[in-house]
């Protein structure tokens, strides 16, 4: 348990001082005053881009986090398709859940608008987050609490917690939390990060070209959709998509 919290302040820290010092260099170069800089894309892009990659190189040259390609040698192709084909089942339902709870307030909801709609956010939202996360959280975290746990449950349920909390924006955590369970059984039963980094890329992919193609944050899935039932269907169609991929990655996931 004392690993597991010093792998999260670590991050934490990375994340402070790699916040600090971007807007800090930006604005020594171009002299726009700091406070201006809290919602500007490149900044934002930069600093995230920055604190992925700082994170990723520390938690490996540490061995915090061992990356092994013990469990790709084995051809877990249908773990990846069916991770890839569960994330795209659970996008519609996800929302629909959200938009059934009360709203909480968005912290960080100018800033992701402002990476998702730049140009290299992509590169940050699709492709870096994704490796970071699961490296740290269940790559390095989870790792460390399976060995302190006697239950498996435990373990994944304290990471996801953490994983939730992270986020540190109340809109994101019910979301983070339920995913954090569900990539936490993932690593879980395969021993490896990439079941998860595959789900998670499909997820910011998919959230990253929604956010594209419909900018306004305020936008219901009603409004995308056109009607109620409508959006029932999509929820009814995306569950006959992830309830199977689900209950094929427990049949083909193998614990390590």
């Amino acid at each position: 348990m004392k690993k597991a919290l010093i792998y999260v302040a670590a991050f934490l820290l990375f994340r402070l001082v790699v916040g600090a010092l971007v807007p800090a260099a930006w604005h020594l170069v171009t002299g726009i005053d700091v406070s201006q800089l809290s919602a500007n894309g490149p900044v934002l892009v930069t600093t995230m881009a920055l604190f992925s990659l700082v994170s990723i190189v520390v938690f490996l040259w540490q061995r915090w986090a061992v990356v092994s390609p013990h469990w790709i040698r084995t051809r877990p192709w249908l773990v990846l398709l069916w991770s890839a084909l569960a994330a795209v089942g659970a996008v519609i339902p996800s929302a629909f859940l959200q938009e059934q709870m009360p709203e909480l307030p968005d912290w960080a909801g100018e800033g992701l608008e402002s990476i998702m709609n730049d140009r290299l956010g992509y590169f940050c939202v699709g492709l870096l987050a994704p490796f970071c996360e699961e490296l740290v959280f269940r790559g390095a975290i989870l790792r460390v609490l399976l060995e302190w746990a006697r239950r498996p449950w435990v373990a994944i349920l304290i990471s996801a917690i953490l994983f939730s909390l992270i986020h540190a924006n109340p809109a994101q955590m019910p979301h983070a939390f339920i995913i954090g369970l569900l990539l936490g059984w993932m690593y879980y039963r395969t021993g490896s990060i990439l079941p998860g980094v595959c789900y998670h890329w499909v997820n910011n992919s998919i959230a990253y070209v929604v956010t594209r193609l419909y900018p306004d944050p305020d936008l219901t899935l009603a409004d995308i959709l056109g009607t109620q039932q409508h959006v029932l269907m999509a929820v009814a169609f995306s569950l006959c998509i992830m309830l199977p991929s689900l209950f094929q990655l427990n049949l083909w996931m193998r614990k390590e």
